[in-house]
């Protein structure tokens, strides 16, 4: 009976909206950046206030299995722009890194990737990103653009090239001291004790050295130092500034009403273009580290600055729901929340206070493919087209938007490439019951980690590990040791059989299945491995956008304000303030 009535109430739901056929909707895609899906009260946190984002889940579908295509920045962002798994458009990296660390590094999207922005500004759509890209700026020059959002679809940009990292603000600690510590400075400590003996065996004629060339490695060695001291003790003037378009208007960037000044944009780009269709993608800042928050918000929640943070991000989404309201904008505008990843568990502040978020009762968290990292939130919005107030439990990817918004938009999917995201309508409308995604294969950077298997006859959600990371502490929840987990050699734990999981009944991924447990453990080991093999036929070689040589930093790529002399200052975005105020 119990059954009868819900599926009674579904089938009215689903009839109260009509099948999708508004053309040329606005799109509004809110993107947060190391949201852990355990910190919104929509899935189920008491402490943090988020009512907000919460509203976004009362007036629209809670997708509860929605997948991040990575658990890192760069390559999510990368597959949700483009709707491909990162390792198809080289943005999956084989070095230990796995996101751009730098303004003047040579990687980024290329150009012959295809982002929604792009097919909907053909559409006529007014595009804006604002916010965080993490996705390149140049190539071989330090104007050329060639990875910049407007060379990737976008009217508009005000944001970040890069990230937030905590060498972006003052007092907040390195995420490079470790690294540095370790990689360089032992080395160089090592060098110049070799350099002082092989002169003192010169000296004193028990070995003969030519001068010429002890002098070359002495002068090598030092202007190494001085290029990695120069560029260390201003990383924040270097890599952390904010963009108007192409031109830097704040260098450094300063995190004074980030937040405020960053939903002026967005809602002052909504006024701009109330009679035309337009895409936005507000892209936060919040909550990756280094954490920050407004006056009117600091101090004011339970959870210290990383609540701070998050409800003043709950602030901004309001702010967007009402000047949709003011323009009667509501009904026709799609509205997608989520996160890049899962919450980075690590992250805690040099006076102990956790700076990380909460996965819920997900394990692991940003950086593995454990649930915690790649299981986000995942909100939709739609007055009469979508129904409101339901759950969706169907494997979903952050790599549907671009299948979903690019047919609404009345533009054709590009048929010279294989798309791994799927349109999300037919399922959010009911028209049907079952997520196309069969298999979604989980990468850690370029390397197969995991894969998922929905089988269309079975409630069962398969998930296999070939490889785990080897959590710091052992009995913790992530690599405390080195702040992300590695994908690679003695980072992880290689599994023969690979663990198998059902996360139908075990979603916290505590315990494995064996062949004693589950009467089918080599059978469906056999069916992920065939789609794992038609998936790697499916890959082509491309350039590695993440390689050592795409990373590094390179000097004659390096964008600044004024120069480097004058280290890279300036603040047009103050100046512009104070005279708007004058004006006024």
């Amino acid at each position: 009976m119990r059954l009868l009535l819900f599926l009674t109430v579904c089938q009215y739901a689903i009839s109260s909206v009509h099948t999708y056929s508004v053309s040329n909707p606005n799109v509004i895609l809110l993107m947060a950046d190391d949201l852990g899906i355990g910190d919104l009260g929509c899935y189920g946190n008491r402490t943090l206030r988020t009512p907000y984002i919460d509203r976004l889940a009362k007036e629209g579908v809670t997708l509860t299995q929605h997948i991040a295509a990575s658990p890192l920045c760069t390559p999510s962002r990368a597959a949700f722009l483009t709707g491909r798994y990162p390792i198809r458009s080289g943005m999956a990296a084989f070095s230990r890194v796995g996101v751009f660390l730098f303004s003047a590094s040579s990687g980024g999207l290329p150009s012959e990737e295809i982002t929604f922005s792009k097919l909907l500004k053909q559409r006529g759509y007014a595009t804006a990103l604002i916010g965080k890209w993490h996705l390149g700026m140049n190539c071989e020059s330090s104007n050329d653009f060639c990875h910049h959002p407007l060379s990737h679809g976008f009217d508009y940009f005000y944001g970040l090239t890069v990230t937030n990292l905590r060498d972006c603000k003052p007092g907040q600690g390195s995420v490079f001291l470790k690294g540095v510590q370790k990689y360089l400075v032992i080395p160089v400590q090592i060098l110049g004790v070799t350099l002082v003996s092989l002169a003192v065996v010169h000296y004193v004629g028990l070995l003969k050295v030519p001068f010429q060339a002890l002098g070359y490695c002495l002068l090598i060695t030092a202007i190494s130092l001085v290029v990695l001291i120069f560029f260390f003790y201003h990383f924040r003037h270097l890599n952390c500034f904010l963009m108007r378009d192409h031109q830097i208007i704040q260098q450094p960037l300063s995190y004074e009403n980030l937040t405020q000044r960053l939903t002026t944009e967005a809602v002052q780009f909504i006024g701009r273009n109330t009679d035309t269709p337009f895409l936005l993608l507000l892209s936060y800042l919040h909550v990756h580290t280094a954490l920050y928050a407004s006056n009117m918000f600091r101090g004011k929640s339970k959870h210290g600055l990383y609540g701070d943070a998050v409800e003043e991000m709950d602030w901004s989404v309001g702010q967007i729901l009402d000047v949709l309201e003011k323009y009667n904008l509501r009904s026709k505008t799609l509205v997608y929340f989520s996160s890049d990843q899962g919450a980075h568990t690590e992250e805690i502040s040099s006076s102990g206070e956790v700076h990380g978020g909460y996965n819920g009762i997900y394990k692991g968290g940003k950086s593995t493919n454990w649930e915690g990292g790649i299981r986000v939130p995942g909100l939709l919005r739609w007055p009469g087209l979508i129904p409101a107030g339901t759950y969706m439990d169907e494997p979903t990817s952050n790599m549907d938007i671009f299948p979903t918004i690019v047919k609404l938009a009345g533009a054709q999917l590009p048929y010279d490439r294989i798309i791994d995201g799927h349109d999300l309508m037919p399922l959010l409308q009911g028209k049907v019951t079952r997520s196309k995604h069969e298999f979604l294969f989980h990468y850690c950077n370029a390397y197969l980690n995991a894969v998922r298997w929905h089988p269309g006859n079975s409630e069962s959600v398969w998930k296999v590990f070939f490889f785990t990371p080897n959590f710091s502490p052992e009995d913790s929840n992530g690599c405390y040791d080195s702040h992300v987990c590695f994908c690679h050699g003695g980072f992880i734990t290689r599994h023969d059989p690979p663990l198998l999981f059902d996360l139908s009944r075990d979603p916290e991924e505590k315990v494995p299945l064996t062949p004693k447990t589950e009467s089918r453990f080599y059978e469906i080991l056999k069916v992920i491995q065939l789609a794992v093999a038609s998936h790697t036929r499916s890959l082509q070689a491309v350039p590695d956008q993440l390689s050592w040589d795409n990373l590094l930093w390179k000097p004659w790529l390096q964008p600044c304000c004024s120069s480097l002399f004058q280290s890279c200052y300036c603040d047009y975005e103050s100046e512009d303030s104070l005279l708007e105020v004058h004006s006024g």
